[in-house]
């Protein structure tokens, strides 16, 4: 029994990634680079410091769905970064890829 790929490609993504990170100086210019590198501009970016810690959460309301996977890991590998988590709302039908 062979399974047939799913694909995401052409379908958008509500997306919200929430990053929990120690404070430094230089991590907000440093969250924005995954986006900024593949043309991708936020809808929403807040910013709020907890202490030693920072919570920022950034938000997409079409966000291309093969580059939500990407982003969250360029994120995860920023320097101080403790967690990422992301929801995620797939926009229109996913259609089986020709094999």
């Amino acid at each position: 029994m062979s399974v047939e790929p799913w694909a995401l490609v052409g379908l958008h993504s509500a997306v919200r990634f929430t990053v929990q990170a120690e404070v430094s100086s230089g991590l907000l210019p440093r969250l924005i680079q995954p986006f900024a590198r593949r043309d991708l501009i936020p809808d929403g970016f807040s910013a709020e410091r907890r202490g030693e810690m920072l919570r920022v959460d950034i938000a997409m309301d079409r966000m291309p769905a093969e580059m939500v996977h990407l982003v969250e890991g360029n994120l995860r590998q920023v320097i101080g970064v403790t967690s990422v988590t992301t929801r995620q709302e797939i926009t229109g039908t996913v259609h089986r890829q020709a094999a």
